[in-house]
C-alpha cells in the first residue's frame, strides 16, 4: 500500500498551515504561529477526555494531530469550557513571554484549521463532544466591507 498523500505532503501542508495562521493573526514569525496554535490545541483539549480528543484528532491534518496530542498529561481531568476572554488567557498563558498571540487568537487558529481539514468531517466530530466544543472552534462571521465612497 502506498503512502497517504496527507502523511506524504504533511511538512508542505502544515508549512501552508502555518503561513496562514499567522497572516491571519496577523503575526510576524512561524514561531510566534506555532506558539499560539500550540496553545489554542492545548486549551482545546483541556476540556475533553482521552476518547473525546482522539476522536477530534482524527479530523486533524497529520502534523497538528501530533501536536494536538504530544506532552498529554492523561492523569488531569477535562475542565469546563469558559468564556471566550478566559479560554484566550490560557492561550496566552503558554510560554506567556514568548507568547504574541492576539485576543482573536482562536478565531483566527479557528478558521486556518477548519480551511486545513475537511469541514464536514470536522463538524461532525464536534457534535460528538461537549456542549462549548463547537463554540470554541466557531469563527466568527466577517464584517462586512465598508461601502465605497461614491466620487464627487
Amino acid at each position: 500500500m502506498p503512502i497517504p498523500l496527507a502523511l506524504q505532503h504533511a511538512s508542505e501542508d502544515f508549512e501552508r498551515f502555518l503561513a496562514d495562521a499567522r497572516d491571519g493573526a496577523g503575526l510576524a514569525t512561524r514561531n510566534q504561529t506555532y506558539t499560539m496554535v500550540e496553545g489554542v490545541l492545548r486549551t482545546f483539549r483541556r476540556r475533553l477526555t482521552p476518547a473525546e480528543a482522539i476522536r477530534f484528532a482524527q479530523v486533524l491534518p497529520p502534523v497538528l494531530r501530533a501536536i494536538f496530542v504530544s506532552d498529554w498529561d492523561l492523569s488531569l481531568a477535562p475542565l469546563p469550557f469558559g468564556d471566550r476572554a478566559s479560554l484566550t488567557r490560557e492561550v496566552q498563558g503558554l510560554r506567556q513571554h514568548h507568547n504574541f498571540a492576539p485576543e482573536t487568537c482562536i478565531a483566527d487558529v479557528a478558521a486556518a484549521v477548519r480551511r486545513a481539514s475537511d469541514p464536514a468531517a470536522f463538524d461532525a466530530v464536534l457534535e460528538t463532544l461537549p456542549p462549548g466544543a463547537a463554540d470554541f472552534w466557531r469563527v466568527p462571521a466577517a464584517a462586512p466591507s465598508p461601502a465605497p465612497h461614491a466620487e464627487r
